[in-house]
């Protein structure tokens, strides 16, 4: 029996570096732009400019980054560090085919125990899964307030119970995952509101998508930090919001969850 397996790369915890994505990460590095690197691979620009943010949104330093002007206009490339990552992947990559090969000679390679490793996987569905430092922990008698710092530098206030602070074993300094529904992101325009929420970010619309009713809103909030917020079609035509346009994204500490 042979086997076969894709790697992915975990990075906290969440799906960072899959083939798909590296596949998408070679196709920039060689066209330069992500809409010729989204017909190469292939997948739709949308789901290309998804699997870009998602890992951004995950590693300590950008991978993919915009260049805007020029001779050409701009364009997309991998910065340096991406080009480390994808020379880390291919080695992993040869130690991945060579396990799998030993493991195919295996006798009890059938048995019970090998089909249940499969289901042991799971992934999230959440789209904002943002990486962050833990910089402040206030504990009281049931729940926790947790202070992340962003690669950006903005802040990120997660309350969870005390019980989760200890089963995760978070403490100052530790880098955690904060997972949260688009669903759960609302939008505000500057200046048009006090706002009281603990968590408003600032940051300007990179990219829309409209339905006949949902509106899905892409917000870079800094270092190639993203947020999705999904709102109705109502709101952002009452809010005028248009790709480009300065927005708060406000979070209630209570919808951010952790994870490491």
């Amino acid at each position: 029996m042979e086997l076969s397996s894709k790697l992915t790369v975990n990075m906290l915890g969440e799906p960072f570096l899959l083939e798909k994505r590296i596949e998408l990460l070679y196709a920039i590095e060689k066209h330069g732009s992500i809409s010729k690197a989204a017909k190469a691979v292939p997948m739709s620009y949308k789901s290309a400019w998804e699997a870009v943010d998602a890992m951004n949104n995950l590693s300590e330093e950008p991978i993919v980054q915009r260049e805007t002007g020029g001779k050409n206009g701009g364009g997309t490339t991998i910065t340096p560090y991406g080009m480390k990552l994808l020379e880390t992947y291919r080695v992993l990559k040869e130690e991945h085919d060579r396990f799998l090969e030993r493991l195919s000679q295996m006798r009890d390679i059938e048995s019970r125990a090998f089909k249940t490793i499969g289901r042991l996987a799971m992934q999230i569905s959440a789209r904002n899964q943002i990486q962050g430092r833990v910089e402040s922990l206030a504990l009281g008698a049931v729940n926790a307030n947790v202070c992340l710092k962003l690669k950006s530098g903005k802040k990120l206030v997660s309350v969870i119970t005390k019980e989760a602070v200890e089963n995760l074993g978070l403490e100052e300094g530790e880098s955690v995952t904060a997972i949260f529904k688009s669903s759960t992101v609302m939008l505000a325009v500057p200046g048009k509101m006090e706002l009281s929420a603990r968590n408003s970010l600032k940051g300007s619309i990179t990219r829309i998508t409209v339905d006949e009713v949902n509106a899905e809103v892409i917000v870079d909030i800094g270092y190639h930090d993203v947020l999705v917020a999904v709102i109705t079609v109502d709101a952002l035509k009452a809010l005028e919001l248009k790709e480009g346009s300065s927005v708060i994204a406000i979070i209630k500490s209570s919808d951010v969850m952790l994870g490491r």
